[in-house]
Order: structure tokens, then C-alpha cells, then sequence
């Protein structure tokens, strides 16, 4: 693989891990719900999903637009571990050698191109066609968006009843998720 590439598809990494990062904080900041914390022998992630490469931050969905290892191995009907070690292998193939400058203005990479070389990637990993394991990442990403959605709705919802936004401004909230504006949302 190009090193252009390879920067290209590590960039593209890290500004979905950002634009999540900062949905999850607006999101966090805007409920007053208290979680426990995990205890030392879960293998749970602080978001409550079992981790795909055995850890990280984002329990399970690899920076790869929502989709969990043990629903991926579901859909595909193959082990998780497997779909686990694919994902790992693709990571450390696309991960740049440093660490990414901040994007510079319109270089956001192509998130079809990135889910292409997903879908590839796994489907030689793990020797399944390449059609099934786009329409497996297709399925998944649709549910975890819709999941996604309705959270926000509910979270939204409760804000006004609770006197904490009018709305108007829940709309408005909805609108720029939905349009991409924040919270990655929008694809």
C-alpha cells in the first residue's frame, strides 16, 4: 500500500475517533445519568460493548463507524475472533508511521473509499465475498445510526420536558446531527 495511502486512510481514522469524540461529550454533557464504573474483571468498555481488539476506547467498534466484532462474526456467520483479528490486522496496516497533523481544510478522507477497503480487507482475511461483508457493514452501520438516533431523540425529548432546551433548540440539535454538522452523524 501507498504511504499516501496509508496517511490518507490513518487521517481518515483519526478524524472519525474525533468528530465521535466530540459527539460523545456533547451528548455526555447534556444528561445528568450517573454509570458505574467497570469493574477490574469486566471485559466491558466504559460504553458498555465488548472490546473487538481486546481493549481501546471504543469497546468493540474499532473506529470503524459503529460496527461491534461480535455482530460483524453474527452477520457473517464466522467466529469472532476471527472478524477481531481481521479488524486488528487492518488497523495496524492503515495506522501511520506518526502520528497525523491535524487535517488541513477538504482532506477528510473518503469515508466509501474507507469502508471499500474495510469491506475488502475482511472479506480476504476471513475468505468470505466481498459483497456479503459490505452488506453486513452496511446493515450494522444502519442499525447502530438508527440505535443512535432514537438515543438522541429520547435524551432530546427529556431536555425539554425537563425545561433544559425549547424545542426549537432540540430540533435544531437534530438537524445538524443529521446533516453532519455535529456528531458525525449525516452520512
Amino acid at each position: 500500500m501507498s504511504r499516501k495511502k496509508r496517511i490518507t486512510l490513518g487521517l481518515s481514522a483519526a478524524a472519525l475517533a474525533l468528530g465521535t469524540g466530540i459527539g460523545v461529550a456533547g451528548m455526555a454533557s447534556a444528561t445528568t445519568t450517573v454509570t458505574p464504573a467497570p469493574s477490574a474483571s469486566s471485559t466491558a468498555s466504559p460504553d458498555g460493548t465488548a472490546p473487538a481488539d481486546g481493549g481501546g476506547r471504543h469497546g468493540g467498534r474499532g473506529g470503524f463507524g459503529g460496527v461491534k466484532a461480535a455482530d460483524l462474526a453474527a452477520k457473517l456467520g464466522v467466529d469472532e475472533s476471527k472478524v477481531t483479528d481481521a479488524l486488528k490486522a487492518f488497523r495496524d496496516a492503515n495506522k501511520p508511521a506518526t502520528p497525523p497533523a491535524s487535517p488541513a481544510e477538504g482532506t477528510r478522507p473518503d469515508p466509501a473509499a474507507t469502508q471499500a477497503a474495510l469491506a475488502k480487507s475482511l472479506a480476504a482475511s476471513l475468505g468470505i465475498d466481498e459483497a456479503k461483508v459490505t452488506a453486513a457493514l452496511d446493515e450494522l452501520r444502519t442499525a447502530e445510526q438508527a440505535e443512535r438516533a432514537a438515543a438522541l431523540k429520547t435524551r432530546l425529548d427529556k431536555a425539554v420536558t425537563d425545561g433544559k432546551l425549547t424545542q426549537a433548540e432540540a430540533d435544531a440539535v437534530t438537524k445538524a446531527v443529521q446533516s453532519g454538522v455535529i456528531g458525525g452523524g449525516g452520512r
